[in-house]
């Protein structure tokens, strides 16, 4: 399994073969020619995760879910229920034993950074018990830092390990890299986040009641986003940012199914909404919400007011009125009415837009090169459909276009480029002209049977 680029998960045979996470999708294609891809989905990894999440819970309530496949439990009180800590690693790692291919990796330790590292550091079916969290992460790559771009900076500086970057002077890191130094210096010398609510007003947690219980993933994914983007609003409305947050779903003809995320960055409204629906589709599609979700609440723990350090340039406050007014156009006129662009490959102006619902992560843009694309600049204005257009020609030159109801001159003009068109639907070839007027430039394709506007320059 692949994102855009990277291995994030391989079977037996594919590791056999050389294929490791982590590698360049195309040197794993190199390793293992025969291999089946298929692209990371990540809310069919939260579905298949709910299982496993149920069970812990089973035995420890309140686990909280970081992402598909890990999950943070506080196990100091449930020690004492179980008669010990082994026991009740015993007890979880049986439990889960049965519900996964391979054995589960279990760390111990006193804060989740710690935890997680020391789980990676395991074999399959075996458990890291972490001491001292200082002592354990000062061996520890400095890759385990989340932020790619300060991993390369760190080591550009020659520190490759947390204890390397433990040992710096506080002050220096801040002043440096700000509070995502703080953050990272903090994590290094064994001072993970606890969590310490502010205290905040009751009508924070978001909740929607609804009048047609949900059924359909489509609308509930619009309900997560819609409940999310109000949480984090008024959040930022005190000043504050959340590292957990409880969600909530009452089913139509069944009982409250409750679950907490963390992150250790503040929950932005896209990372919010994301993980919302991963939790909403794994519940309906396991049959945990029977009925339809008839209620939907979100409520914010574990508040930092820390924030983060902006850019000179950075208009946080322009960015926050458009992401809210996008998302109030969203809720009225339904999700696929407002949506986002980004470049993508092509050869012709309409081809090398790529659209996508707002708010949702947008399909990986193909950069390859496009021979007989039409050179730079690209139009200002492409019409949603082709609209028809005479022109005049003198022994293969074009010489005049009918603009409305005069003809005007072409002044100069550049191409054809070929476009074969879809043969195999019946598309006939044509050719893409740029003309320019003194009423403007306009882009052409010339057939056969007639002459089309399919774009206008600025």
């Amino acid at each position: 399994m692949a994102t855009s680029r990277l291995v994030v998960a391989a079977n037996r045979l594919a590791e056999e073969a050389g294929v490791q996470l982590g590698m360049a999708r195309r040197a794993a294609e190199a390793l293992c020619p025969g291999g089946v891809i298929l692209d990371q989905d990540l809310a069919a990894e939260m579905a298949r995760f709910e299982p496993v999440v149920r069970s812990v819970e089973d035995l420890v309530p309140r686990v909280e879910v970081a992402a598909s496949g890990l999950a943070f439990v506080e196990v100091s009180g449930a020690m004492q229920y179980y008669g010990g800590e082994e026991l009740l690693i015993e007890r979880i790692a049986k439990e889960l034993a049965d519900l996964s291919r391979e054995p589960p990796r279990l760390g111990v330790a006193n804060g989740p950074f710690a935890a997680r590292r020391a789980a990676e550091l395991t074999e399959p079916g075996g458990v890291h018990a972490v001491v001292d969290d200082a002592r354990f992460l000062a061996t520890v790559g400095i890759e385990a830092l989340s932020n790619e771009d300060l991993v390369a900076t760190f080591r550009w500086l020659g520190i490759t390990t947390l204890g390397e970057l433990s040992r710096l002077p506080r002050p220096t890191v801040v002043s440096r890299f700000g509070q995502v130094g703080l953050m990272a210096h903090r994590l290094a010398s064994g001072e993970d986040r606890s969590a310490s609510p502010r205290p905040l007003p009751v009508d924070l947690a978001i909740e929607h009641r609804f009048e047609e219980p949900i059924e359909v993933l489509e609308r509930a994914a619009f309900a997560a986003r819609a409940a999310a983007a109000e949480l984090v609003g008024a959040l930022r409305e005190h000043g504050s940012a959340t590292h957990r947050v409880e969600v909530v779903a009452e089913a139509a003809d069944g009982p409250e199914r409750v679950r907490v995320w963390r992150s250790q960055d503040p929950f932005t409204e896209s990372m919010l909404a994301e993980r919302v629906w991963w939790q909403l589709r794994a519940w309906i599609e396991g049959g945990g919400v029977p009925g339809g979700l008839a209620r939907l609440q979100i409520s914010p723990a574990d508040i930092s007011g820390e924030g983060r350090q902006l850019g000179f340039l950075e208009d946080t406050v322009a960015t926050i009125e458009a992401e809210r007014a996008l998302a109030r156009a969203q809720a009225i006129v339904g999700p696929d009415r407002v949506l986002g662009a980004q470049p993508s490959g092509g050869r012709t102006p309409s081809e090398r837009v790529q659209w996508h619902r707002w708010g949702e992560e947008p399909e990986p843009v193909e950069t390859a090169p496009w021979p007989g694309a039409i050179p730079s600049p690209s139009p200002a204005l492409v019409p949603p459909r082709r609209q028809r257009v005479d022109i005049e020609w003198d022994a293969g030159i074009p010489t005049r276009v009918r603009l409305r109801s005069r003809w005007e001159p072409v002044l100069n003009w550049a191409g054809p480029w070929r476009h074969t068109g879809r043969w195999w639907d019946g598309e006939p070839a044509a050719d893409r002209f740029q003309l320019v007027t003194s009423a403007g430039a306009i882009l052409c394709e010339v057939s056969a049977e007639a002459a089309y506007l399919v774009g206008v320059y600025d």
